[in-house]
C-alpha cells in the first residue's frame, strides 16, 4: 500500500498544542537507561506535525500522534518477532519457532514447498535436523536490512530481510548461503505473529571452494514429509540471478518496483 510522502521541511507552526508543549519539551529533561536514544528518536518524529496546526484540532493532532506512535511500536514488535525466529531457528528450537506463527500461518523455505499451521510447520522443521542443535553443528540464519511496512489499520504487515546462512556438520565442509526473506505478519488478539514466512535462498556454496567454484542446488520437496502445497514460486539459485519480488513501494517515488526475471528453461520462465 502506497503511503503519502511526508515532507522533510514541514511548514512552521505558530503556537503549540498541550501535547507538543508538555510532551515534546521532555526531550530536554535528563534521562537514563538504554532506551533513551529510542525515546528521543520517537519524540523527534512525533513532535514534527504533518500539517499546520491551524488545519487540525487538538484532538485530531493527538489522534494522529497516537497512530504514528502505534505504528512505530508495531514495527518494533515485528522486528523483535523476526529476530526471535532467527535465534530459535539457529539452535533447532522447533517448538519455539512454530509458536511464532499465526493459527493458519505458512512456512516456505526455498523449493521445499509450503507447510500450513504451527503443528505441521513444527514437524517440517525436523527436516532441518532433530530438536536442539547437536555438538559440532552450525545452523545460523541471520535476518538483516529490515524493511517493514505496516498496514494503515495496524492489523497486518510485510517485511523484507537479507538472509545470511552458515551451516556445518561433522565430517562435511561448511556451507555459506545468502537469500531474501519476504514475510507477512498478522496481529492476533493484540500480538504480532508470522502469517507467512518465505525464505528465498539465492545462493549456497561450499565454504572451502567459494562462490565461483561451487554453486550448490536448492533442496527439493521431501518424500518423507511432503508439503501441503508445492513451491509457490519456482526458481533456481546462483548462478541464476533471480530476485524475489518486493513487498514495498519505492520509498522516494512511491512507485511499485517491476522486475524482469532471468529466463530459465528449467522452471519455464522465458
Amino acid at each position: 500500500m502506497t503511503q503519502a510522502p511526508i515532507s522533510a521541511h514541514p511548514e512552521p507552526v505558530e503556537g503549540s498544542s498541550f501535547f507538543s508543549r508538555h510532551v515534546c519539551n521532555e526531550k530536554s529533561s535528563p534521562s537514563t537507561g538504554s532506551g533513551r536514544a529510542a525515546v528521543l528518536g520517537m519524540l523527534a518524529l512525533i513532535c514534527t506535525p504533518l500539517i499546520p496546526a491551524q488545519a487540525q484540532t487538538v484532538d485530531q493532532r493527538i489522534a494522529d500522534y497516537r497512530q504514528r506512535v502505534e505504528r512505530l511500536e508495531d514495527r518494533d514488535a515485528i522486528e523483535n518477532l523476526q529476530a526471535a525466529y532467527g535465534y530459535y531457528f539457529d539452535k533447532g528450537l522447533w517448538s519455539e519457532v512454530a509458536g511464532l506463527f499465526a493459527r493458519d500461518g505458512t512456512f516456505e523455505y526455498g523449493m521445499r514447498g509450503v507447510y500450513h499451521t504451527p503443528a505441521r510447520i513444527e514437524r517440517a522443521l525436523l527436516l532441518f535436523g532433530p530438536e536442539g542443535l547437536a555438538p559440532g553443528y552450525l545452523n545460523t540464519h541471520m535476518q538483516l536490512q529490515a524493511v517493514i511496512t505496516v498496514a494503515e489499520d495496524g492489523r497486518t504487515a510485510a517485511g523484507r530481510f537479507q538472509g545470511m546462512v552458515m551451516l556445518a556438520e561433522p565430517g562435511h565442509n561448511g556451507v555459506w548461503g545468502v537469500g531474501i526473506y519476504e514475510n507477512r505478519y498478522v496481529k492476533e488478539r493484540g500480538t504480532w505473529k508470522i502469517a507467512s514466512l518465505h525464505f528465498y535462498p539465492t545462493g549456497f556454496t561450499d565454504y572451502d571452494l567459494g562462490w565461483m567454484k561451487s554453486q550448490l542446488p536448492l533442496a527439493g520437496q521431501s518424500a518423507l514429509f511432503p508439503p501441503d502445497e508445492p513451491p509457490s514460486e519456482p526458481y533456481r539459485a546462483l548462478p541464476s540471478n533471480y530476485i524475489p519480488p518486493f513487498s514495498y513501494s519505492h520509498p522516494v517515488t512511491g512507485e511499485e518496483i517491476t522486475l524482469t526475471q532471468p529466463a530459465d528453461d528449467l522452471v519455464g520462465r522465458e
